[in-house]
């Protein structure tokens, strides 16, 4: 599944115009615990989570994350949306709920991470 499908299944804000959105995803992960992301994610993966401080970009230095959703209309600041796009790490935002969003992925064929 591209970027560019999921940001529309979850009716998504790209925050970062000149993303490739043709990137293949092929797994995700759902967490709003920084210690969970580290410990769960071992493949490239799309992060989903309500977190929007500096260090859910940090992650992405440390581990193999492909893009980041942020839900409940959760929007980072402008400083960590330049942090994001000096990574090349696409950022995303929709109006919908962790868990709704992981529903509709599963239900579209996303698989999880291994862990």
């Amino acid at each position: 599944m591209t970027l560019n499908e999921i940001v529309k299944l979850l009716e998504g804000e790209v925050l970062i115009p000149d993303t490739d959105l043709e990137i293949e995803v092929p797994c995700a992960f759902a967490s709003d615990m920084i210690s969970d992301i580290l410990m769960c994610t071992k493949e490239p993966t799309l992060l989903l989570t309500g977190l929007t401080n500096n260090q859910v970009i940090r992650l992405s230095d440390m581990i193999d994350v492909i893009a980041i959703i942020f839900v409940r209309g959760k929007q980072p600041l402008d400083d960590i949306v330049e942090m994001a796009r000096e990574r090349g790490l696409p950022l995303i935002c929709t109006k919908m709920t962790l868990y709704r969003c992981s529903g509709i992925l599963y239900n579209a064929g996303m698989r999880s991470c291994k862990i």
